[in-house]
């Protein structure tokens, strides 16, 4: 940086200036309680052509997937969309009144969620222009056949009210929107799926991860994702775009599991999936990387179907070396966990762990980001072959840039004292990434499950224990001396931002993301609530002098959290580790079931409008997602020569041009 700038004064007085570049603003558009934000692609042209063209394939199919993302989180969805979209290609009106701005506003809020249900807490929002002035948008685009059907959907609160239905009232598949069932209760699931479960098969594959379950005319049937099945359209494009990918991949390793997806895609065989995660797993020495498939649960209440996803990334090979010094020493870290001996991994395999620079993201990646990954979730795979985890470098960097162009703070608010705040500056984002590395590269990659007990066995609450696991492992070793001894965190003390960040976002601010008067429902969410309020109760008088670990203090009419001692956190940390991996190794779903409903699910009502009001006066918006990149052929002589790189700032338009572009299923 500082060569380029003296170059630009050597020669400015020679020659006329350059034009200025103009900064990149990483904040493009804010609704609702969301950020749109736009994310870099560093290090893009140091990649070679080849690379470029796999990256570009594997992103038309990474977008190919899209409808079904749409049609799983509701089977209304697709529809919805549709309308919505033809009112912005046909409604040729007044395009002023506060009710149009209001129709947007509702519409970018769709389209951020991939549905009318809240992408985070799962329940219907509702326009917030009038039921008239709808139906008139609908008479104006040619579509007032749909007003009967669709008003209903979209403004009555009691219908289809919650993407998840996980409020204990009523049955918790038929009372979910989510289209992973038709007219079948949760008994009748736990029942069709129990049938084909054998508790004595090690290998075993993940029964109905790829399938709807339907009852009709009193029979139950699976409607398998594959070509020829359901959803079988948009499947052949993923296809199409794969076997373009292959021609052009970095290696033969790649274009054999390209190969394995794309068999599985066209059989839905469950054994053809495992079989591919088992070739993938192993590919520790490409450059470029991709997920694509239906993979993560969260969105089941069941917690057995997954949704559609994609993201393609390549290696940051310079931020990479943190993690391939963690992954170097995984069989440390499992060695030295507190948890009991019977449930560590005598032999850590195939670990391996990046940092990655994401091209694009797809599904339920898209708009809203993961910010690390570890896959695959097959605990028999992971035993035997290991896992890849990644933390996402660029999509974490352009969050903190988003959070640079506020004019506001959350850690200035909610921090006790002007220390906090300093530690934060100083190591929270290294904390908050290495906390990210050591939760996917470790903490989901740790452990055994007890011979004979069932993956699976802790049902509809599998997601929020699973994540607070490798959320409390991350935890507990992000203090841990052998960092600083491997050089991967500078200071004894760092780690003291993430606790203290940690901590106050469990127990206090993480709630701007939820309504007053609602419970916290979301799986990730759930574990760091049950997780820092468990710490919170059971640390009560056991710091030094009775003092309690983490104190709840006020001032001027605010409440804040203070850690008292970090020490005596950390071995609080320890003993809940020690417990969830009991949990999930031995199965144990009531033990499981009482720690997510004691400390993860209610809100003190005092607190949580606290924090609301609090939030409110900083102007922030608590949820962040993201405008992809667009890569475009450049040709020449009809011929492409190259893949460049632009960076759209219009999420809208964004979303009708993918419209218009990857629409395959009706």
């Amino acid at each position: 940086m500082l060569f380029a700038g003296a170059l630009g004064l050597m020669f400015s007085s020679c020659k006329e200036s350059a034009v200025k570049e103009e900064p990149f603003k990483y904040l493009a558009d804010e609704f609702a309680d969301i950020k749109v934000i736009r994310y870099r692609i560093p290090g893009w042209d140091s990649l070679s052509f080849q690379q470029k063209e796999y990256i570009y394939h594997l992103s038309e199919a990474a977008k190919s997937g899209r409808d079904i993302f749409w049609d799983q989180n509701f089977k209304h969805g697709l529809r919805i969309r549709k309308v919505l979209e033809n009112i912005f290609e046909n409604y040729k009106g007044e395009k002023e009144s506060e009710d149009w701005k209001n129709f947007v506003i509702y519409a970018k809020r769709v389209f951020f969620s991939n549905g009318i249900h809240h992408h985070y807490a799962e329940e219907k929002f509702i326009p917030e222009c009038s039921q008239e002035y709808f139906s008139k948008l609908l008479t104006e685009s040619g579509q007032e056949g749909e007003s009967a059907e669709i008003l209903p959907l979209l403004y009555d609160p009691a219908v289809y009210p919650h993407r998840k239905n996980i409020t204990g009232e009523g049955d918790l598949l038929l009372g979910s929107a989510v289209n992973f069932y038709e007219g079948v209760s949760k008994a009748e699931a736990e029942a069709f799926y129990a049938k084909m479960i054998d508790a004595k098969d090690t290998t075993p594959v993940s029964y109905g991860l790829n399938s709807k379950l339907v009852k009709r005319d009193g029979k139950i049937f699976e409607e398998v994702y594959k070509v020829g099945g359901l959803y079988g359209p948009a499947i052949e494009k993923i296809i199409s775009h794969l076997e373009a990918a292959s021609a052009v991949a970095e290696n033969d390793t790649q274009r054999g599991y390209i190969a394995k997806l794309i068999e599985y895609y066209k059989s839905g065989d469950l054994n053809i999936w495992d079989e591919y995660n088992i070739a993938w797993v192993k590919d520790t020495e490409s450059q470029v990387d991709f997920i694509n498939g239906f993979i993560e649960d969260y969105n089941d209440p069941m917690g057995m179907k997954a949704t559609w996803e994609s993201v393609v990334n390549f290696k940051d090979m310079e931020a990479s070396k943190r993690t391939d010094i963690i992954s170097a020493n995984a069989q440390w870290f499992e060695d030295n966990s507190p948890v009991n001996a019977d449930f560590k991994k005598k032999e850590v395999k195939g670990v391996s762990a990046k940092v990655i620079t994401v091209a694009q993201l797809g599904g339920d990646c898209h708009p809203v980001s993961p910010l690390g990954i570890n896959l695959p979730n097959a605990d028999w795979i992971r035993k035997e072959h290991g896992s890849k985890s990644v933390t996402i470098a660029n999509i974490g960097d352009a969050y903190d840039k988003a959070a640079e162009e506020a004019p506001k703070s959350l850690t200035t608010e909610f921090s006790w004292d002007e220390a906090e705040i300093a530690l934060m500056k100083e190591y929270g984002s290294l904390t908050n990434n290495l906390h990210t590395d050591l939760h996917e590269c470790l903490g989901h990659g740790s452990g055994q499950l007890r011979p004979g007990v069932p993956a699976g066995s802790l049902k509809d609450y599998s997601s929020s224990l699973e994540e607070a696991r490798a959320d409390i492992f991350a935890l507990y070793y992000i203090a841990d001396a052998k960092l600083v001894e491997l050089g991967i965190i500078p200071d004894a003390d760092a780690y003291k931002a993430e606790y203290n960040s940690y901590i106050r976002n469990g127990l206090f601010t993480q709630f701007v993301r939820i309504e007053l008067g609602k419970n916290v429902n979301q799986a990730h969410m759930q574990g760091r609530k049950m997780i820092a309020e468990w710490c919170f109760i059971n640390g009560k008088g056991k710091a030094e002098g009775g003092k309690d670990v983490i104190e709840q203090r006020e001032r001027d009419g605010k409440t804040y959290f203070v850690i008292n001692d970090y020490a005596k956190l950390r071995g609080l940390f320890g003993e809940l580790l020690a417990e969830l991996q009991r949990i999930k190794s031995e199965g144990d779903y009531a033990a499981g079931k009482d720690l997510i409903e004691t400390y993860g699910v209610k809100i003190d009502q005092k607190l949580h409008k606290e924090v609301l009001d609090r939030y409110a006066s900083l102007n922030l918006k608590p949820y962040g997602g993201f405008i992809n990149p667009n890569i475009v052929p450049v040709e020449k002589d009809g011929k492409v020569t190259d893949y460049k790189i632009e960076y759209p700032s219009d999420f809208l338009q964004q979303m009708l041009d993918y419209g218009k572009k990857y629409s395959f299923l009706k």
